[in-house]
């Protein structure tokens, strides 16, 4: 589930971005972004539908945004929740600061890709050694086995 959540953050930022700078407000383009994600991402979709309505509940969109850094229990949504909440306090630019953030989400999955990259040769040298390295001595060794053994067998 957080898995699914941190995946779909980068895209669902991108969509408020743009409704944002279409002249939506925030919770307009909460709402854009969890319908536009239902198929691709329904779990952040939830969540996202889970803020709307704990606002139109009457909560304040802080508490609002809040409960969904708390339910989600994720560092980058709890960075996002803070922006927005910074955001709105002091009258800053939300689509500047969405976007802001957004690079910054997927500069951090580009690193976690790189660090996966730089494990795998790690992982893949046990597969390597039982499978790969005994057809290789076999291959290159099996000609002049047969042969040492033709001679003995003489």
């Amino acid at each position: 589930r957080k898995e699914m959540i941190r995946r779909g953050l980068p895209d669902a930022l991108d969509l408020m971005v743009v409704c944002v700078e279409a002249g939506t407000g925030l919770d307009a383009a909460l709402k854009r972004a969890g319908e536009e994600l239902k198929k691709t991402n329904p779990v952040l979709a939830e969540e996202l539908g889970l803020v709307l309505l704990e606002i139109r509940a009457g909560k304040s969109r802080e508490e609002a945004l809040k409960n969904l850094a708390w339910r989600t229990d994720l560092d980058d949504l709890s960075n996002l929740t803070t922006l927005l909440i910074q955001t709105e306090r002091f009258g800053t630019s939300i689509a500047q600061a969405l976007r802001v953030h957004a690079d910054f989400m997927r500069s951090r999955r580009f690193q976690r890709a790189e660090e996966l990259a730089q494990k795998m040769p790690i992982k893949l040298i046990f597969p390597i050694g039982m499978f790969i390295f005994p057809v290789f001595f076999l291959v290159t060794l099996g000609p002049a086995v047969i042969t040492i053994l033709k001679y003995f067998v003489k």
